[in-house]
């Protein structure tokens, strides 16, 4: 349940309030805190503002800005029109410089609290390109009877409802300016109503929708979807049901298709993916994490590395190219199945991968676990790698590398490890995977304790 939905009702004072906002929310709202706490949106560290509360909390209340009276010096002017309605972006009235820098701040203050550990370097924050970066997105859809059209997009800045949008400058081009016209063309199908929601896979070489339709298509409609994936060179597909049941748009390609792909060209790769495969967002800092992942783990080229939630093997494929065996294992069987397709279709040998269900302890004969490894890679997803850390601690790694995309996780984790099995927090700090969002990717560099530095 969203904290809107959880706010009280009571209605407040229609009076406006002035305050210095002292910090900003996990969410990326502004902090007032003379009288009760006021998060505002939109405001700024720094900045004098006047505003107007809205819903009551019991720790604080919601408010809305109603002017900037002295702006903060990152303040900067909002690129998308919908910004502040949409809730696909939280951060775009900042610098992107001043966004990353707020992100390490966050790591380290994570680190600090509740890991309780300060590593020895903080790496420079990686940066990347902020404007057409998404290259995966999950857009809703909503025919709204009252305005007589079809929206198509993010939800609003927290409420349920699909927000109006003309096109979006986050998600990578062509998807980006699909929006209106996308909502256009779905409004002539009879089953406008029912088609919630499309997913978004923007690859090297083609861009892929996956449309989730709740009722059989008629001809006409086909024929309507046909003609949009002609028009805009793309890839539909329609999924009415689960996972399962995704499928090419009948009729669309006479010919067999290339299979979705991304590359990593610092090692020569070419991986294979499909529309609802999980792959890292922006893609350009995929490549650059890939590579620094490579770098800061440094395996030797005749060393073993275990790669946990290898996915489709973005690292463990590039590892492959620098270790003598790399082992990956993966919960998700399609994934596993494809990781094994990719390192057959670019030449790799020395590359395996197991399926396992990392997000519980590991069961006693899992194969891949009784051999040594110098060097392990964690990429776990939100709710981190907490039962995998006694495995990783028994095979006495000589380093480990975890990469993250919640740094309360993250840092819980990092204090086991630090705490409870002898490592030490060697190096640590944030990649810019999510410009103008609050999202926080990071990456940590542990040792045991007794070892020499990096």
């Amino acid at each position: 349940m969203s904290r809107a939905s959880k706010a009280s009702r009571q209605a407040l004072p229609s009076v406006e309030e002035t305050g210095v906002v002292a910090g900003i929310t996990h969410e990326g709202e502004g902090i007032v805190r003379e009288g009760k706490t006021a998060f505002v949106a939109g405001a700024l560290p720094g900045e004098r503002i006047k505003f107007r509360r809205t819903r009551r909390h019991k720790q604080h209340d919601d408010a809305a800005l109603i002017e900037v009276l002295e702006p903060a010096a990152d303040r900067v002017v909002p690129r998308c029109p919908h910004f502040g309605l949409c809730g696909g972006c939280a951060l775009q009235h900042m610098d992107p410089l001043t966004q990353i820098n707020a992100k390490q701040r966050e790591l380290k203050d994570n680190l600090e609290r509740v890991a309780r550990a300060e590593p020895d370097a903080w790496l420079e924050p990686m940066r990347g390109p902020v404007w057409n970066y998404r290259r995966r997105a999950r857009l809703g859809v909503k025919y709204v009877a009252k305005k007589g059209r079809v929206l198509v997009g993010f939800r609003e800045r927290l409420a349920p409802y699909v927000a109006e949008l003309e096109r979006c400058e986050v998600l990578s081009d062509p998807a980006g300016r699909l929006i209106r016209p996308l909502a256009d063309m779905i409004m002539t199908l009879s089953i406008r109503e029912r088609l919630p929601q499309i997913e978004v896979a923007v690859a090297d070489n083609a861009v892929a929708l996956v449309m989730r339709v709740m009722a059989p298509l008629t001809e006409d409609d086909l024929t309507t979807l046909r003609g949009f994936e002609r028009d805009h060179g793309l890839r539909i597909y329609l999924q009415p049901a689960g996972l399962d049941s995704v499928h090419r748009l009948p009729g669309a390609a006479p010919e067999p298709e290339q299979p979705l792909q991304y590359g990593l060209s610092d090692f020569d790769l070419t991986l294979d993916f499909s529309p609802t495969d999980f792959i890292q967002v922006n893609g350009a800092m995929n490549a650059a994490l890939v590579s620094r992942a490579v770098e800061l783990l440094a395996p030797t080229p005749d060393s073993a590395v275990l790669d946990l939630y290898c996915g489709l093997g973005n690292f463990t494929l590039a590892l492959a190219r620098r270790a003598g065996r790399v082992v990956g294992v993966e919960g998700d069987r399609e994934l596993v199945r494809r990781g094994g397709e990719n390192a057959r279709r670019n030449g790799i040998s020395n590359a395996e991968f197991h399926m396992a269900d990392l997000m519980q302890p590991l069961p006693s004969g899992a194969s891949w676990a009784n051999s040594p490894y110098p060097y392990v890679l964690l990429d776990p997803p939100r709710a981190g790698a907490r039962e995998m850390l006694p495995t990783v601690a028994r095979l006495a790694p000589k380093r480990v590398l975890y990469i993250s995309c919640h740094p309360g996780s993250l840092a819980r984790d990092i204090g086991i490890m630090v705490h409870d099995h002898g490592f030490r927090l060697r190096a640590a700090g944030v990649l810019d995977m999510f410009p103008h969002t609050t999202h926080v990717e990071s990456l940590a560099v542990l040792e045991p304790a007794g070892a020499s530095r990096i």
